[in-house]
């Protein structure tokens, strides 16, 4: 029986905002070059790869130091996400952009993702600017992000702040994406925007940036009364979801299933951004795992996203 993977970390680009952000010169930083991408070659890969559904996003985010055009592409982006979904909802989701940092804005976007889109979900950059999740600015984001329940998909910024190091030449996604998504999981535990928002399900993209082997670090400095971190750091680690995108790899994947919560590890792509090259070697890896067995596979690959998503199971099973 062929693979029926549900992919968390997939990635949506929609021509206009493309071609916007190339007359604008803003730059893809995390090594290879913004792909190419259509729903055609979408479907052709989900299917080469097992992959039967997919929650798609839009990258790079929307804000590139303006933001009424931050304001108009996170429109943009979600309409075209969700006449994607609406053609195809057995097959696609969607997180919606969030035109952050304006925090009014991202509001009135969100409710309008969620109630009049339908959307499945939020997808937050690690980073806006200089402000991270956490961002006392961004209180009232997270309070109705929390009243809702929503699901929230924290995924690595393009532009990485404090990331231009003199004579490290090294592509931004290899080391500094998953340092911002660790910063942003961190300044989330610390400020206690956990705490205080209890509701939210927040997946972290690629196994969590470092977080998984920063644990003990963060435990012992939330001891010696480091943020506000009233419960100790893990309890709050136990709510996240991470998602298994360019982490596959044996060492992680042990990691990542020590610290996580049964329930909690997602199928992740990262595909087009990264090639099919690569998913097929994620896959191969995710396949031949010494760390997982059978249960735990299909659980990674589909179950577990079936019970965050019970949208996408029942157009599923709709569609059989």
């Amino acid at each position: 029986m062929s693979k029926q993977r549900l992919d968390v970390h997939h990635h949506f680009l929609p021509p206009e905002f493309v071609a916007d952000l190339a007359a604008r010169g803003a730059k893809w930083t995390g090594g290879p070059k913004i792909p190419e991408w259509n729903l055609d070659l979408a479907r052709e890969t989900m299917a080469r790869n097992g992959i039967a559904q997919a929650v798609g996003s839009v990258v790079p985010g929307v804000y590139w130091g303006d933001i009424a055009a931050a304001v108009h592409w996170a429109r943009h982006a979600n309409e075209y996400m969700a006449r994607i979904v609406q053609d195809e909802p057995s097959r696609f989701g969607a997180f919606a952009a969030m035109p952050l940092p304006d925090t009014h804005a991202a509001c009135r976007e969100l409710e309008y993702a969620l109630d009049v889109l339908k959307l499945d979900g939020v997808q937050i950059m690690s980073s806006v600017g200089v402000q991270y999740p956490g961002d006392p600015d961004f209180e009232e984001f997270f309070q109705e992000l929390d009243r809702r329940k929503a699901i929230v998909h924290i995924h690595p910024s393009t532009v990485v702040p404090g990331s231009i190091v003199p004579k490290l030449d090294i592509p931004w996604g290899v080391v500094e994406f998953v340092m911002d998504t660790t910063r942003a999981v961190a300044n989330l535990i610390y400020s206690g925007t956990m705490e205080r928002y209890p509701n939210i399900r927040f997946i972290v993209s690629h196994a969590g940036g470092t977080i998984p082997y920063i644990t003990m670090r963060m435990e012992l400095s939330a001891m010696l009364g480091v943020g506000d971190v009233p419960k100790g750091v893990e309890h709050y680690m136990k709510q996240l979801y991470f998602d298994t995108a360019l982490s596959t790899h044996p060492a992680t994947l042990a990691a990542l299933t020590t610290l996580a919560r049964p329930g909690h590890l997602l199928y992740g792509s990262d595909w087009p951004m990264m090639p099919e090259m690569t998913v097929v070697h994620e896959n191969k890896a995710l396949d031949a795992s010494p760390v997982l067995d059978a249960a735990m596979s299909y659980a990674i690959e589909r179950g577990n996203a079936e019970a965050l998503f019970p949208r996408l199971a029942k157009a599923a099973q709709k569609a059989a």
